[in-house]
């Protein structure tokens, strides 16, 4: 692997390291079943059962297995290396909602409990490709200034995924039954698995990281040290995120704008996301990451108090793409931060539980914004969103200083 410092990397040469593009279209294909096999398992199980309780709660078992039980999988990766975990994992996924499958392929007398236990198993067996990719970018590189251009353009792309996902659905549905989109999004993720461990370079990360068969038990208690911080940084941008989507659906309503104007809007967050994050990676930063994640963060909370003041969808969207401006660079930088902080062997682990922290800070920013949205209006419900940004950013920055009182007081005077 690559562990010369790069003199002017950019995009191209993160993708003319050895064996990238191969290793990074093979994560990229099954990633892409992030976005369709969700959307489609929730069309699939309401056509088959006639109730949207049903379905919100095989969605709440898929999302819930899936997001809190990747750090254990990911741990399962750092241990035996990827090419030993992943593809259980993966052919357990595939039974699993090939099975689902099966079980809602007609309307008619489906179970709810044995549809809400398969999604519930399946949820538990996503293959965490996503935290082991970018564990291969640290591998393929030590160059810090490239690894940064690698997470960047890996963020981007996975934004772009998660769009397209559902786009892809709202096709497949035009002409097959929903149950066409959770065996699509299966076979991306087999065919894409599949293609991922066969690279040199997830083979040679496997060996890299792996551990001798008798100190496999005896993890350093430090691995994980330092991760922390950018998980709650991670969790405060979800949760931030979680809360505008559901906010930006009541404003448009209570405005009497259609479900379309609801899609632009919040796409213009996910283009500014996506142009921040190319920018923050092309920008040869001289400050370090650990100190550089509050401020990203910070730079979510003026631009929804924008939002906030909005007075319509046009001034809303331009808001939104300020605020997703910060999302990926924040996003970038808190992997890069655990990275750091992680030791070698854990690194899946600290990716994974970054993931954790975005999906469930979502989540909750979610549950938040429709308990607001109860009493309060949408400008307060987005003032809220920013205030939440701030402190998290408060939070990161008060941590960041604590951290480095500590490297000092470690390092012996001279």
């Amino acid at each position: 692997m690559s562990t010369k410092s790069v003199a002017r990397p950019t995009y191209a040469v993160v993708l003319h390291l050895p064996y990238a593009r191969r290793t990074f279209a093979a994560a990229l294909l099954g990633r892409l079943s992030y976005g369709i096999v969700p959307l489609s398992v929730m069309l699939a199980v309401t056509r088959a059962t006639g109730s949207y309780a049903v379905a919100g709660t095989a969605m709440a078992l898929f999302g819930g297995t899936s997001v809190f039980l990747s750090p254990a999988r990911a741990a399962l990766i750092d241990r035996h290396g990827p090419r030993r975990a992943l593809v259980p994992m993966a052919g357990a996924y595939a039974a699993l909602l090939g099975l689902l499958t099966a079980l809602v392929w007609r309307p008619g007398a489906v179970p709810p409990f044995l549809v809400g236990a398969v999604t519930a198993a399946a949820g538990a067996c996503t293959p965490p490709l996503g935290p082991t990719m970018r564990a291969v970018w640290g591998q393929l590189t030590q160059d810090r200034a490239l690894l940064q251009r690698a997470y960047s353009l890996d963020g981007v792309a996975e934004e772009l995924l998660f769009v397209s996902g559902p786009l892809i659905v709202g096709v497949l549905v035009g002409f097959a039954p929903p149950t066409a989109g959770i065996v699509f999004g299966t076979c991306l993720m087999a065919a894409g698995t599949a293609g991922f461990v066969r690279s040199p370079a997830v083979r040679a990360a496997g060996h890299a990281g792996r551990e001798p068969r008798g100190r496999r038990a005896a993890a350093p208690r430090g691995a994980l040290r330092g991760v922390l911080r950018p998980v709650l940084a991670a969790a405060g941008v979800g949760l931030a995120l979680g809360a505008v989507d559901l906010v930006v659906v009541a404003f448009a309503g209570q405005r009497h704008y259609g479900d379309d104007a609801v899609a632009w809007t919040l796409a213009a967050l996910s283009a500014g996301s996506a142009a921040g994050g190319l920018l923050n990676g092309a920008v040869a930063w001289r400050v370090p990451a650990r100190a550089r994640l509050p401020l990203t963060v910070a730079g979510l909370a003026p631009a929804l108090l924008g939002a906030a003041l909005a007075p319509g969808l046009g001034t809303l969207a331009l808001a939104l793409a300020a605020a997703g401006f910060f999302v990926a660079p924040a996003l970038t930088t808190a992997y890069l931060t655990a990275d750091e902080a992680a030791a070698p062997e854990a690194r899946v682990r600290a990716g994974a539980w970054v993931n954790t922290g975005v999906n469930a800070g979502s989540t909750a920013g979610a549950a938040g914004a429709g308990v607001l949205l109860g009493g309060l209006s949408t400008a307060l419900c987005f003032t809220a969103a920013a205030a939440a940004a701030l402190l998290t950013a408060l939070v990161t920055a008060w941590g960041a200083g604590r951290t480095d009182r500590e490297s000092r007081e470690a390092v012996p005077a001279a």
